[in-house]
């Protein structure tokens, strides 16, 4: 039975029962009847869904925000912006979704040739905790607008929310049916990718969970979109505004408490400006509000859950003991919730398990590199793909530079953020696939080839 505890407190908000196979069994059905009848819609009827979906996320967004922030420890500020952040990318799928879908005519010897793009079918969507409603929404409102069905298996520490993600899809007035909530134990899902009424997969999680999902899927054929993790790199060259960058550093390790794939992890800098640089890092870093995520004031709340301190924890004093010097926090606190500082490691070791590996909190590791060249290298040296900053004055040099930078985006003198208007989404073992703009919208659409004869003269 999933449990949500509250990470700032350490103490259980609620038990939830989980869905007998007879109630899975009764939403993959419904999704599938609501789908082949919403499929048959127009856009602009879907449209207008998402529509009202964004209404009742702006009209609840206190309440939203608000369990968010119990459910998994998020500032309040943070929640609130999340809440209206899904809302806006709502908005955006109903304003260009018949743009991004109309029939794409392409000359062949054909009298008509192009492009449609139908529905696949009932999407099932695996989400994390980290952001509750808008990993899902940026998903759901491309995947609903375009004609799909969808069906959500939240992490099982936000029951909360993710029952509650139903409650504000009906209540704008989806069709009964169309999407669901499912409160079941992970080793059920295999099942539901397997079962003939699911046409697609997408997950936003882990890297080992992704390979999981992604073999269930692969054996039947189903399409996925896998959002994974990272360890992406923050470059600081010689020539970059080491104020600007400082800033946008603090925001891009350690908003969420650091709990997201996107946020920057291994900063890169240049030996000639590294330590001013690690000095304002340090400065504004250790001007950050840390404690009760309810109130508006805090700027860094708890872990997510324990066990996640625990290996976070762990990480640190590995990186240490490989030689790397600690500038801020790093020490376990005492005290009631998942709580853990700000943490700064400098002269951190390719071979350290802060560069390596991902940390999955508020702990950036400083590498010092001889040259732009060595900074590349080694933002290209791990595992994952996912995102990249580049700070430099000469702004042509760093394009160049993100040509050969290897992630599913490099931001240049600005933090790395997804955004409805563009496509995100990783490489290597940061996932594949694309969700948001029209490149995410054609994700779970049947790209399909008319032609119309006879042959044109």
């Amino acid at each position: 039975m999933p449990t949500s505890i509250n990470p700032t407190t350490g103490q259980q908000i609620s038990d939830y029962p989980v869905h007998t196979p007879a109630e899975v069994d009764a939403a993959l059905e419904a999704a599938a009847v609501a789908q082949r009848a919403w499929r048959e819609t127009s856009i602009t009827e879907r449209s207008a869904l998402l529509t009202a979906i964004a209404v009742e996320l702006r009209a609840g967004k206190e309440r939203f925000a608000s369990l968010i922030t119990e459910e998994m420890g998020k500032p309040i500020t943070e929640a609130r912006g999340e809440v209206e952040k899904s809302a806006v990318t709502l908005d955006y799928y109903a304003a260009n979704a018949e743009r991004f879908l109309s029939f794409e005519e392409i000359e062949s010897n054909a009298t008509l040739s192009g492009v449609e793009f139908d529905p696949l079918g009932v999407v099932l969507a695996i989400m994390p905790w980290n952001y509750p409603f808008w990993q899902f929404f940026r998903f759901a409102g491309p995947a609903l607008v375009a004609g799909n069905g969808a069906i959500l298996k939240h992490a099982n520490n936000v029951p909360g929310s993710a029952l509650l993600i139903q409650e504000i899809v009906e209540k704008a007035g989806a069709p009964k049916g169309l999407f669901s909530t499912l409160i079941i134990d992970s080793s059920e899902v295999s099942k539901i990718i397997a079962d003939d009424r699911i046409a697609a997969v997408t997950l936003t999680g882990s890297t080992e969970v992704g390979a999981i999902v992604a073999a269930q899927a692969g054996s039947v054929l189903k399409k996925q979109v896998l959002e994974l993790g990272g360890s992406d790199p923050f470059i600081v060259l010689e020539d970059a505004d080491l104020e600007q960058a400082a800033t946008v550093a603090v925001k891009s390790r350690f908003n969420t408490a650091g709990q997201s794939c996107v946020n920057a992890k291994r900063f890169l800098v240049v030996e000639a400006v590294a330590d001013a640089f690690v000095e304002l890092f340090v400065a504004k870093a250790s001007e950050l509000v840390v404690g009760d995520p309810s109130q508006d004031a805090t700027q860094v709340g708890p872990l997510a859950r324990g066990n996640l301190r625990v290996t976070l924890h762990e990480q640190v004093e590995r990186t240490i003991a490989a030689g790397a010097t600690v500038r801020l926090g790093a020490e376990l606190p005492d005290g009631q919730g998942f709580f853990y500082p700000p943490t700064i490691l400098d002269h951190v070791g390719t071979d350290a398990a802060a560069f390596t590996e991902e940390t999955f909190g508020p702990v950036a590791s400083v590498t010092r590199v001889v040259d732009a060249d060595e900074a590349v290298r080694l933002a290209n040296s791990s595992e994952y793909g996912l995102g990249a900053t580049i700070f430099s004055a000469d702004v042509d040099r760093a394009r160049a530079l993100a040509r050969r930078v290897d992630s599913g985006a490099v931001f240049i003198n600005g933090q790395v953020a997804s955004d409805a208007r563009l496509p995100f989404g990783g490489i290597k073992r940061s996932g594949y696939g694309r969700e948001l703009s029209g490149y995410g919208i054609r994700e779970f659409v049947n790209i399909k080839t008319i032609w119309v004869g006879p042959v044109s003269a």
